[in-house]
């Protein structure tokens, strides 16, 4: 048995997020299907993590296992992409990995973009790629609550009700927020996350940014560990997987 890692850029907007489900489109099982038809084999590709619906890739890391080897990767690359890049996705890169490679459990760090587009017109080059937030946000203010987000903690708050980890409790290494022509970036850098924990930490941040919170009431809803009190989760087009390290 063979195994291979494949790096995946993919536009997340026409999909039902990343992980197969029993209806609707989705990024694996796209590529399970392609790379199936192409090897002439049943293959199954496990992701570093799953994506929601809408959320988009730079750069998701994924494994495969197949019968035979794969002489050339950049042919192989090629002839896969040929079918997916129409659907909005495309493998950047294949590589050889050992067995003891797990592209989810493997992982040491997962990096998050989120993207707000912070001005009062519409984005038409980059509708479904960004947040649009009309209102002016203090990026000063939310700057303060991001330095709060950082550290290891009971991240209930910020938590779906429909998340399955076995705990709350996560390290976020690093929350990064900067900002250029109306677009402000905020980066997001630990081992896992919640599900739906970057979006709902973004909108939290937001509220903070729109004045409708003092950073003090931001500080004590990340301390109550009670999912009601979260502001809304921002939308998953702004989302970004980033890259997975290894």
């Amino acid at each position: 048995m063979h195994r291979y890692q494949i790096l995946i850029e993919y536009v997340g907007s026409n999909f039902r997020g990343w992980q197969v489900q029993k209806k609707g489109n989705t990024i694996q099982g796209l590529i399970q299907e392609k790379i199936s038809k192409l090897l002439k084999q049943k293959i199954l590709v496990f992701g570093s993590g799953r994506t929601d619906t809408g959320v988009h890739a730079i750069e998701q890391s994924a494994h495969f296992d197949c019968d035979n080897k794969i002489h050339h990767l950049d042919k192989f690359a090629k002839s896969i992409n040929h079918f997916l890049n129409k659907e909005g996705v495309s493998i950047l890169s294949i590589k050889k990995k050992n067995n003891n490679f797990h592209a989810r459990f493997s992982a040491k760090m997962r990096i998050y973009r989120y993207i707000i587009i912070n001005r009062l017109s519409g984005p038409v080059l980059e509708n479904n790629r960004g947040w649009h937030v009309m209102k002016e946000l203090d990026l000063s203010l939310m700057k303060k609550g991001a330095r709060k987000l950082i550290g290891t903690k009971d991240f209930s708050t910020f938590r779906a009700s429909s998340c399955r980890a076995k705990s709350p409790i996560k390290t976020m290494k690093l929350v990064k927020i900067k900002s250029s022509k109306n677009k402000i970036e905020i980066e997001f850098r630990s081992k896992s996350f919640l599900q739906q924990q970057v979006r709902s930490m973004v909108g939290c941040l937001k509220y903070l940014g729109e004045k409708k919170w003092s950073l003090k009431k931001f500080e004590s809803i990340l301390r109550s560990k009670k999912r009601i009190l979260c502001a809304p989760p921002a939308p998953p087009e702004g989302l970004y997987l980033t890259r997975v390290i290894y």
